[in-house]
């Protein structure tokens, strides 16, 4: 599981930073932008969405999951552990950005996107016909990887629950995976249902964050260790923040399930 999800993070890096310099952003706009962005108060769903499909719902806890299961655990794994977080969140931020800068090249340029499957055109007029067949891979890619891990993850809070989630607990992964195709199949609406479930996990982020702030304060649950001051502090505003953000975007978010 580890090595797949390994391989087909670097398969999505490579492709779409190919895609991306296909397309010719303007990279110094979209610097410019980032910093200034033209209007803040209409930027409060997408930054919602962006940071709760990157850090938000399960994701908060799959690798530490997975952390615990290999036996990374107690003070002496600190240093390892830390480095995981890093590289987790650098990749992923990557990825957001090279994706991100493939879309923009593709608009700036003056082409229309495919409001049923935007993410689809991008490739397709970057790269032309091949394009669909490319995309498809790291739609595969990203599929595969993220099913892992919410399965993983979802099976593994049950596991506390009773012991017979343990016991069965490729039965309760499948299981969830199943049910989750079936109401895919069903609801339909793929791209509204990406952003409404980045969304809900950016809504959540403040509290499963909070969650993790408490329970670095607690001797019952960390013993001697003292996580770093500035660590809580900087935990403590990002809570604020994605807070206040995840309120403001909640007109947003209407709109879009309305709609």
């Amino acid at each position: 599981m580890d090595v797949v999800t390994q391989v087909l993070g670097v398969l999505m890096i490579l492709i779409t930073a190919y895609v991306m310099i296909q397309s010719n952003p303007p990279y110094g706009e979209a610097a410019v932008r980032a910093v200034v962005p033209e209007d803040p108060v209409a930027l409060f769903l997408p930054i919602v969405t962006l940071v709760g499909g990157t850090v938000g719902g399960y994701i908060t806890f799959a690798g530490a999951h997975r952390l615990i299961e290999a036996g990374m655990t107690g003070r002496d794994s600190l240093g390892f552990v830390s480095r995981a977080a890093n590289y987790g969140i650098l990749t992923t931020g990557l990825m957001r950005v090279l994706l991100f800068l493939a879309v923009l090249g593709v608009v700036a340029q003056g082409f229309s996107l495919n409001p049923e499957n935007p993410p689809a055109s991008v490739f397709q007029i970057a790269l032309g016909d091949i394009g669909m067949t490319i995309f498809g891979i790291v739609l595969t890619a990203a599929a595969l990887s993220s099913v892992i891990g919410s399965a993983y993850t979802s099976a593994s809070f049950l596991k506390s629950l009773h012991s017979i989630f343990d016991k069965y607990n490729n039965v309760v992964i499948v299981t969830f995976i199943v049910v989750s195709t079936l109401i895919f199949t069903v609801v339909g609406e793929p791209v509204t249902l990406l952003i409404l479930a980045g969304a809900f996990n950016g809504l959540i982020l403040p509290l499963t964050l909070g969650a993790v702030l408490l329970g670095s304060r607690r001797r019952k649950i960390v013993g001697d260790y003292r996580h770093p001051t500035w660590m809580i502090i900087f935990g403590i505003l990002a809570v604020i923040i994605t807070l206040v953000a995840g309120v403001l975007s909640l007109q947003g978010l209407a709109d879009l399930w309305n709609g």
